[in-house]
């Protein structure tokens, strides 16, 4: 089947930054059902169920070395259903699934890459074939921080046929977004990718494929923005200055990548009310402000898939405009050319065009204390007269033929649309 996948970032929720391992079923239909109400006109539409979903113990952020997990016959894994109770009888995520749909809105899971040494050990049967799990599995490719899973051999027969059973079984239970864990970093297994994609193409139902943790090898750049919709950049984004800091310099490197069907991903924006069940604390997110504005303008200028970390039917007034800015969110959805246009000591400049030929400028100040960014039409490339909107404050600044000079707050953004003067019009 041909690859129309995430043709825009990806824009949804996620359970992880809130729910760590243990979200339940009861808390997923809350946020879709908070998603469908207020966000969905936005464009957001994604809820993806994180880790552990099999894991009836599971309580929090941490993991239990080798849990017992819930498995079917043919090695795959099955929602626990102390947690999913309508998973019962064998359902599935299906009926999950089908209620998210019933929504307008699109479901997905996290997977962790290989197959479970709970099947290697009991060497159950790999569906529609005569090899067993021992068959396929590669014992020495273990994921450093969680005892569930053990690699899968490429090489081996058997290891496709795994792997397209499981997306058989996602395509049945109606999944849209498949984020598949412990496969891009440390090391980036290739052979796994290729499986996985396979098995997603033969399936016969569209699905997004998102590749974690990061960061994501550039030596790997070329295969998968190949083989991949989205990947990420960096190892678990948090609500600290030094994460947002970093992922300046990681967008920088990843920009020439950015474009339909494959976007390097910045990560979960960890904002509202996050670490619910969480060993770092139940809070709201420790970003201040101006750090969330400039956390939502680099996200929107490289184009990254947002994926909302916090419980969604706690968000305040401040949170839910900075998520439905509908000017911001045009640059997610519509804008080319995304890149890094100067970096100087404190000062960051990144720039975009929009599909109606204005021109996007976003000025950083990544420093502790108030400054001015200055920006001359000719770094962008215009000459002429450009009136500037800022987009955050959705309202015109006037007119420029030479600079753009902005103030920008301490760890603060400014975004701007600039427009030639003769076809300003919003």
């Amino acid at each position: 089947m041909g690859r129309t996948a995430a043709q825009t970032p990806p824009m949804g929720w996620n359970s992880w930054d809130c729910y760590g391992a243990s979200v339940r079923e009861d808390e997923v239909r809350g946020n879709a059902e908070y998603m469908a109400a207020h966000l969905k006109r936005f464009g957001w539409e994604y809820v993806i169920v994180d880790i552990q979903w099999f894991e009836p113990n599971a309580k929090s952020d941490q993991y239990n070395p080798h849990a017992p997990l819930v498995m079917d016959e043919y090695s795959r894994l099955m929602p626990a259903e102390n947690r999913f109770p309508s998973a019962a009888g064998g359902k599935g995520f299906k009926p999950l699934a089908d209620y998210v749909h019933s929504l307008g809105l699109k479901f997905g899971i996290h997977i962790l890459r290989g197959i479970p040494r709970q099947a290697v050990a009991a060497n159950t049967p790999i569906l529609g074939t005569d090899y067993r799990a021992a068959d396929i599995a590669d014992t020495a490719s273990t994921c450093a921080w969680n005892t569930d899973m053990y690699g899968v051999d490429p090489a081996k027969p058997g290891s496709q046929e795994y792997y397209n059973s499981l997306f058989q079984l996602y395509a049945q239970w109606g999944v849209d977004y498949v984020k598949v864990d412990d496969i891009a970093a440390p090391a980036y297994h290739q052979g796994e990718v290729e499986l996985i994609r396979r098995a997603i193409d033969s399936c016969g139902r569209e699905m997004v494929l998102s590749l974690s943790p990061g960061p994501t090898p550039l030596s790997a750049a070329e295969h998968v923005s190949k083989w991949a919709n989205m990947w990420r950049m960096t190892n678990d984004f948090w609500d600290r200055w030094e994460d947002l800091l970093a992922m300046f310099g990681y967008a920088d490197a990843w920009s020439r990548y950015i474009g339909p069907g494959h976007w390097p991903d910045a990560d979960m924006l960890p904002l509202g009310r996050i670490g619910i069940r969480s060993a770092w604390g139940d809070r709201y997110t420790r970003f201040t402000k101006d750090e969330q504005v400039t956390l939502m303008s680099l996200w929107a200028i490289i184009r990254s898939p947002l994926m909302f970390g916090g419980d969604l039917r706690f968000n305040d007034e401040w949170t839910t405009a900075l998520i439905t800015n509908e000017e911001v969110l045009r640059i997610t959805k519509h804008s080319s050319g995304n890149r890094q246009l100067y970096r100087e000591g404190d000062a960051a400049a990144w720039t975009a065009v929009g599909e109606d030929g204005s021109v996007y400028l976003a000025h950083f100040n990544l420093g502790q204390t108030e400054g001015t960014i200055a920006t001359e039409l000719s770094q962008l490339g215009l000459s002429g007269k450009y009136q500037v909107r800022d987009l955050w404050a959705c309202r015109d600044l006037g007119s420029v033929d030479q600079w753009v000079v902005t103030a920008v707050p301490a760890h603060g953004a400014r975004l701007l649309q600039l427009r030639e003067e003769s076809q300003a019009c919003y």
